[in-house]
């Protein structure tokens, strides 16, 4: 092991030195465990106030946890602090992967989820806020269970890496490139030229609107129990519930439109929450992505509220309510469910791809391609056209006011086309597994979007718990790579990753 962390190697940052920084890498990695530990402490006291003889599968999986986050530790004493771009893509992708493996212990060590496959692939889509669910009786979960559920979409919200950058530099640990390699984007907002202030900040925001949805949703009938996990799962756009069906459970108007409004909210660029609290609280909607997100809501909602009200025969504040609220959960790759969608007009499915596709905002805790991303591709789309007419025309894509370059367009569009390339291998490859065609696009779609419920078999009104074993993996694997946005975990795979500099 010590051949291991002192091998030496040339790297993109100088010479002497391995191609990752691997006894930083394990420091990092160790105190993330170790984090990890302390969040089983508070699902153990979940426990115990509920009485629950579960509180014992918390201890056992904190002390698994403190226990190999202390031999990680161990492995990187004295490490140099300086981290490369490699280093972080490497920390953020490990990290998701190890938060998983020691996250599904409670579910497995309780037998709550017997198989390691199940407890695997609702930890990846607890942490990656999927909200995909291989279980068939929810309610016969624990409080405690049911909380480190919810918990694990709450932490996974903003980003395990991104929150643990607000902690890191008490350890003496910090840097930008964690952020850069967890948040990846478009652009990111510089709201403090410290981005440790910054993450704190942006959790302050996190934290604030979780408190007030929890007490809305408590006001709107909830106990406090319920109403604390499922501001967890929607702040987080996730989509956990606590019971099998879902909202639905509560049959509540005030509920449905509290958990609308925070999902919605939740999928907004979080740095323009900053601006609230610099006195310009209506300046964040002359965002242009914004706008566009708003309105992608409104158009959908529109026509499927339309739609369940001439061709369903729903009232129109329930066809309203139901559409609104259903277009915002996959819209912002939340998943919760109040009506079974599949059962609407066929012509619907087609929007629900759509908005599954689009997903939330650049800098949010949606899913999906991001509507940035989409806003550029329609300017550049529109600007091909215009130069037809036009070829000596100058004509910049533009986002709010400022010109995008070419490099930022080129790596959009590539985005783009490596995320349709992923859902259409999924999609085969889900086929190939069995499924049917219908199922396979609902799956991928939403596995790599984050989405949760799919089509089907696995629609809203059903559990992934019928897929085949390989297919959960395959499924978990594509919620990884959608959450870190394709190239953090798939740079693993490339050979330039692995290769020295000359």
């Amino acid at each position: 092991m010590e051949d291991f962390i002192s091998s030496q190697m040339h790297v993109e940052t100088g010479h002497g030195r391995s191609l990752l920084n691997r006894k930083m890498i394990f420091k990092i990695l160790g105190i993330l465990l170790c984090l990890e530990g302390m969040m089983f402490l508070v699902c153990t006291f979940v426990a115990l106030f509920y009485k629950e003889s579960d509180y014992i599968y918390f201890v056992y999986s904190m002390l698994i946890n403190f226990g190999f986050g202390s031999l990680f530790l161990f492995l990187g004493k004295n490490a140099d602090k300086s981290l490369s771009r490699r280093d972080g893509y490497f920390i953020v992708a490990f990290t998701w992967l190890l938060f998983t493996l020691f996250g599904m212990l409670p579910f497995y060590i309780s037998g709550s989820i017997p198989t390691v496959t199940d407890a695997f692939f609702e930890t990846m889509s607890g942490f990656t806020t999927t909200g995909a669910s291989i279980l068939d009786n929810i309610e016969s979960l624990s409080k405690g269970m049911l909380f480190w559920r919810s918990f694990t979409q709450w932490i996974g919200g903003l980003g395990i890496v991104f929150f643990t950058i607000a902690i890191l530099p008490i350890f003496g640990v910090g840097n930008q490139v964690l952020f850069s390699a967890e948040a990846t984007g478009v652009n990111h907002d510089k709201i403090h030229p410290k981005i440790s202030k910054m993450a704190k900040g942006l959790w302050m925001v996190y934290l604030i609107l979780t408190v007030v949805e929890a007490f809305l949703l408590w006001i709107g009938g909830m106990n406090v129990f319920d109403a604390i996990c499922h501001s967890f799962t929607s702040t987080a756009t996730g989509g956990f519930s606590t019971k099998q069906s879902s909202i639905a459970y509560w049959d509540s108007a005030f509920i449905e439109y509290v958990i609308t409004i925070f999902t919605l909210l939740a999928a907004i660029n979080y740095s323009l929450y900053f601006l609230i609290f610099k006195g310009k609280p209506w300046q964040w909607l002359k965002d242009v992505e914004t706008r566009y997100f708003l309105m992608s809501v409104g158009i959908v909602t529109a026509i499927i509220t339309m739609a369940l009200y001439f061709i369903k025969g729903y009232g129109l504040e329930l066809a309203f309510r139901r559409a609104f609220f259903q277009v915002v959960t996959l819209h912002t790759s939340c998943g919760y469910a109040t009506d079974d969608y599949t059962l609407w007009p066929p012509f619907t499915i087609i929007l629900i791809v759509y908005i599954m596709f689009a997903g939330g905002c650049t800098g949010s805790t949606g899913g999906g391609v991001k509507s940035m991303r989409l806003l550029i591709i329609l300017q550049n789309v529109k600007n091909e056209f215009n130069r037809l007419m036009h070829p000596r025309a100058v004509l910049p894509v533009k986002v709010n006011g400022h010109s995008v370059s070419s490099s930022t367009i080129s790596t959009v569009t590539t985005f783009a086309m490596l995320y349709i390339i992923c859902i259409v291998i999924g999609w085969f490859v889900f086929m190939v597994l069995g499924l049917q065609m219908t199922e396979a696009l609902g799956i991928a779609v939403s596995s790599i979007g984050n989405s949760g419920p799919g089509f089907g078999s696995f629609g809203p009104a059903y559990s992934w718990n019928a897929l085949p074993d390989a297919a959960k993996w395959v499924s978990s694997f594509l919620m990884l790579i959608g959450r870190l946005e394709l190239f953090g975990i798939l740079l693993m795979f490339a050979p330039s990753f692995w290769e020295k500099r000359k």
